[in-house]
């Protein structure tokens, strides 16, 4: 997978940085973490706690994060089910993550493909975890003999009726799931520009001038999608659009990550694009940042389309807390 390329500029040289395409190349990027911190800051900043309508909202929505965590999007599937994909699915991301770097060392983390597939690979850990908690919380739920739905978020009055120790016990994995639901937003639009990328950009063309494509290079630009959209399948997870704030945040440090580290040693670009002394550089970031758009917008479609088909064909079986 690796490909060191011949170092035409020392990137440790002052010189290097000191040019126009850096500044303009620096405008794309800061621009980009500047409009995902305002999204953040709109749609994701704490509501106003003094009034009491909104607080119970609230409690309401954490609540709906928890279940949504584990629980499948058709009624007769048992979220045992899901726990079961997520496990394998982290197995098998987990072996092919692990062999690569075998394989080729720990030189694969400079790649935004292996932050990808590290990314792909937790999520699918938390949301095993996230799963075995909702598998054991529905089991409890048979055995006390309640008559509510047992794949519905507890109620706000459910709540109040419970401990305090049990209370803050839910709320800490309405949190998580909160969280997981970011996760899966963010590395929804990762796999699908490191994929499309690579085999629309790379896989072409870059083979003729000695990019290696090995079975585990097309298996880690592959089965990180594929695995994502079975658990797409299955889950209960929405997919609102600001959150695509997050996806361009992690694009923005890793380009970051990227300058720190060649101002400070002389290596290769992992990809040429990101090379600054290249004549198009900044017209390469700019398409790369407009890029982060059509892929978080395809697999917002697929979401959407998801719970469209499953409402109009399915409504007895469709279930969602939205």
């Amino acid at each position: 997978m690796l490909m060191e390329l011949t170092l035409t500029n020392d990137t440790t040289n002052l010189s290097y940085w000191l040019t126009w395409k850096f500044l303009l190349c620096a405008i794309w990027v800061f621009t980009s973490m500047v409009i995902a911190s305002y999204l953040i800051w709109k749609y994701e900043g704490s509501t106003n706690t003094d009034n009491y309508k909104e607080v119970k909202q609230q409690e309401r929505v954490w609540f709906n994060y928890d279940s949504e965590a584990w629980m499948p999007c058709i009624k007769g599937i048992h979220p045992a089910w899901l726990l079961t994909f997520r496990i394998i699915s982290f197995c098998l991301l987990l072996a092919a993550g692990t062999s690569d770097v075998a394989i080729h060392g720990t030189d694969l983390f400079f790649y935004y493909t292996q932050w990808t597939l590290s990314l792909v690979t937790f999520y699918f850990a938390f949301g095993s975890v996230l799963s075995a908690y909702g598998c054991l919380r529905q089991h409890k739920r048979y055995d006390v003999g309640e008559e509510q739905e047992l794949l519905l978020p507890l109620t706000h009055e459910e709540n109040t009726k419970s401990q305090q120790g049990k209370s803050h016990f839910l709320l800490t994995a309405s949190f998580w799931g909160y969280v997981f639901q970011i996760m899966f937003q963010m590395i929804a639009g990762a796999v699908m520009l490191t994929d499309s990328v690579y085999w629309i950009v790379m896989a072409p063309f870059l083979t003729v001038v000695g990019y290696e494509m090995g079975f585990l290079t097309v298996v880690a630009h592959s089965l990180n999608l594929v695995l994502l959209l079975g658990d797409t399948a299955l889950n209960s997870l929405d997919f609102p659009w600001f959150r695509i704030s997050y996806f361009l945040l992690l694009t923005s440090f890793y380009v970051l990550f990227e300058w720190i580290l060649h101002a400070f040693v002389a290596t290769w670009w992992s990809y040429p694009f990101l090379d600054l002394s290249v004549e198009y550089a900044p017209l390469w970031y700019l398409i790369v940042a407009l890029l982060h758009l059509p892929c978080y917008t395809i697999f917002l479609l697929v979401v959407k389309l998801k719970y469209h088909i499953l409402s109009r064909r399915f409504p007895d079986a469709f279930q969602s807390l939205r």
